[in-house]
């Protein structure tokens, strides 16, 4: 391989403002210099993306004629990339100056993957956001160690679930072979749909913690109806399309108590709006689905069995979203449900 390969990093943006710059400037004091940047805009109206041109001019902008979501708007950058590897980045973020090298050194060591950094909060110090997503068998994904302080622990290269879509490195080979972000997603779970299907035909996902960003808490969509839509549509989809009918019958009977919880979970935040748009929402498209479903399974070599395994039993879910209490009763009722269901089909 080339000792100091092309890197395309695509940020996406869509009304970023002053972030936007921030990031862009930190992109530029990377230690790693064979960087291509790409700013793919989603029709911001607030200009932050000719703001970042005309102080950063070798930059690329790339201006869409109308919103492609995070999926569409990151495939364009994708295409246009020229790159061996590439960097799907927030806009939100601040990225250390080595931390391109510490990917770059993983993927010479485990190879083809999804990558992801140590994922730290720009607000508050010292307090990490992800050091890998996981994904848990009913479908859901989190972040692991969100909100806890940063430890002296020795941490090393590791598989995890799925890298996060807030900083996701890879090469143009693995996209290739696993495909590019899926734009019926629009925007959440595209990162957990991706690395499923990645480890659908055996590429693996990694964190790797020495390369380290920081992140702003979402600038878009906070914890709101149409983020708990979108969250709970692409939930079900991925449900629907990832695993087989044979998997998806045997777990059935568990899905339906987890989507009771799910209804009263919404119902008590006044979200019960967005769960019934996305139920109706899957049910609309259910040709899609049918075609993505078989199009997965004819691509797949790794069993559910296989993937299974791995899967956590329990969740996080912020407790800005939902009272510890009721963090506590759910998540025993999964962990009943996931072990239940693994002993089942493991």
């Amino acid at each position: 391989m080339n000792k100091s390969p092309l890197v395309s990093v695509i940020v996406l943006n869509y009304n970023a403002g002053e972030l936007l710059v921030n990031c862009i400037n930190s992109l530029k004091k990377s230690e790693y210099t064979n960087l291509e940047i790409l700013i793919v805009d989603n029709i911001s109206s607030d200009d932050s993306q000719k703001k970042c041109k005309e102080k950063f001019p070798d930059i690329i902008l790339i201006q869409n004629d109308k919103n492609l979501g995070y999926c569409g708007g990151n495939n364009v950058g994708i295409r246009e990339a020229k790159g061996e590897f590439i960097v799907i980045l927030n806009p939100d973020t601040i990225v250390e100056p080595n931390w391109i090298n510490e990917l770059i050194i993983a993927y010479d060591k485990f190879g083809e993957g999804l990558y992801q950094p140590k994922i730290l909060s720009l607000n508050e110090e010292n307090i990490i956001q992800s050091t890998g997503n996981m994904l848990h068998v009913f479908g859901f994904g989190f972040a692991r160690d969100k909100g806890n302080k940063i430890s002296n622990k020795i941490e090393e290269i590791e598989k995890i679930g799925y890298a996060s879509g807030t900083c996701l490195f890879t090469s143009r080979k693995v996209i290739d072979k696993v495909g590019l972000l899926d734009e019926f997603l629009f925007l959440y779970h595209d990162d957990l749909d991706l690395g499923w299907r990645a480890a659908q035909i055996g590429i693996n996902s990694y964190y790797v913690p020495k390369s380290k960003i920081f992140h702003v808490e979402s600038y878009s969509l906070k914890w709101s109806a149409k983020k708990f839509y979108w969250l709970e549509r692409n939930r079900k989809y991925c449900l629907l399309t990832h695993y087989s009918k044979e998997t998806y019958e045997k777990m059935r009977f568990s899905l339906a108590l987890v989507d009771l919880f799910v209804w009263a979970f919404y119902f008590s935040k006044g979200f019960l709006g967005a769960k019934i748009k996305a139920e109706l929402e899957i049910k609309k498209n259910k040709n899609h689905i049918l075609r993505k479903y078989q199009e997965l399974e004819n691509k797949k070599i790794i069993t559910d069995k296989e993937l299974i395994k791995n899967f956590p039993d329990q969740i996080f879910v912020p407790t800005n979203v939902s009272q510890e209490s009721m963090n506590q009763t759910f998540n025993s009722i999964l962990a009943k449900l996931s072990k239940k269901f693994k002993k089942k089909i493991v």
